[in-house]
């Protein structure tokens, strides 16, 4: 099966053109797919693409960049009512205000820990996160992956429906998926990045042939 994962890598890479310094059809600072300029800026955007569409994330992006809010301390700083308005494109916006709040709290905690050279395992930074109230699986290994480089592979809808396109594994549990990927694919945080980011574009193309 590692074989056929890597075969099915390569084809992918050629066609979305990923190379070693990361994805050459998108303008993004962070190489390996995600457009983000930092990793907070990473988790923000992990949060906010729950339960909808990665434009109406960018539109909060945007809002927050161009507020000066898209820090840390900021966030905590403004008021929940001006938060709102700023990530509403991003839908469920009270919801995933308070998430932020709660969430940036839990990035300064875990950094704080970093300065101090305490740095948590892997399973223990994923419990850090899965502790924070309106954080599940797939948003927690966003984080993960994308903002700490820790190799946890991703796991969410186009990845499903990458597995049963191609045959590869079936499951109703999210870790079955997340541990057949990671125990068929060398232990590698820019391949796992990589090869997350093509099965969701994958997906997109899919459903776009489709509509």
């Amino acid at each position: 099966m590692r074989g056929r994962l890597l075969s099915i890598y390569r084809e992918m890479s050629t066609e979305y053109r990923l190379w070693s310094t990361g994805r050459k059809t998108q303008d993004t600072k962070l190489p390996d797919w995600w457009p983000a300029d930092s990793p907070y800026e990473v988790m923000v955007g992990a949060i906010l693409a729950q339960n909808t569409n990665w434009k109406n994330v960018e539109k909060a992006i945007v809002n927050l960049k161009e507020a000066n809010a898209l820090d840390p301390k900021t966030i905590l700083e403004t008021g929940n009512s001006k938060l709102e308005t700023l990530i509403r494109s991003s839908g469920f916006y009270r919801q995933k205000a308070k998430r932020l709040k709660l969430a940036t709290q839990k990035w300064l905690a875990i950094r704080k820990l970093e300065t101090q050279n305490r740095k948590l395992k892997t399973a223990e930074l994923r419990e850090a996160w899965l502790s924070v109230k309106g954080i599940g699986k797939e948003t927690a290994d966003s984080i993960l992956l994308y903002a700490f480089n820790r190799p946890i592979f991703v796991i969410d809808a186009y990845t499903r429906r990458f597995c049963k396109h191609h045959d590869l594994f079936e499951s109703k549990e999210y870790d079955d998926y997340r541990l057949f990927f990671e125990s068929n694919l060398p232990r590698s945080v820019i391949l796992y990045k990589r090869y997350h980011g093509m099965i969701v574009e994958w997906g997109k193309s899919v459903s776009r042939s489709r509509s």
